[in-house]
């Protein structure tokens, strides 16, 4: 009996420590094994628009700086998740949004940097 209690707690101490080195190596962002590209994070839930689309591209500088304004203006106590160029034809550029509510909504502006439109989800 003493061998086997013996060998139950040297396998749960195998357990914990195989368990614990895993927590570790997923916190600290180490592997073993195939490596994998983890998409950028964002801070706001993109679930209601899907992820970037390949043939939309993400607005960087002036262009950015221009769409947000528009976009905000539109929707007070909004909160802009991304801005990029518009690849089903709406507009020139839409920025992904959601509500003073949480509610997603899209704002469409075009190439001269005026409104359009804007798309509530359900």
């Amino acid at each position: 009996m003493s061998f086997q209690r013996s060998l139950l707690v040297t396998a749960m101490a195998l357990g914990v420590g195989a368990g614990s080195y895993g927590i570790a190596s997923a916190a600290s962002g180490s592997s073993t094994g195939s490596s994998t590209t983890a998409a950028p994070s964002r801070s706001a839930p993109a679930a209601p628009w899907g992820h970037q689309r390949s043939d939309e591209t993400p607005l960087t500088g002036d262009a950015l700086a221009k769409v947000t304004a528009v976009a905000e203006s539109k929707v007070p106590g909004g909160t802009v998740v991304r801005v990029e160029t518009d690849a089903d034809g709406h507009a020139k550029y839409e920025a992904h949004m959601t509500d003073a509510d949480g509610n997603p909504v899209t704002v469409y502006v075009n190439e001269d940097f005026e409104y359009v439109s804007t798309e509530k989800r359900p």
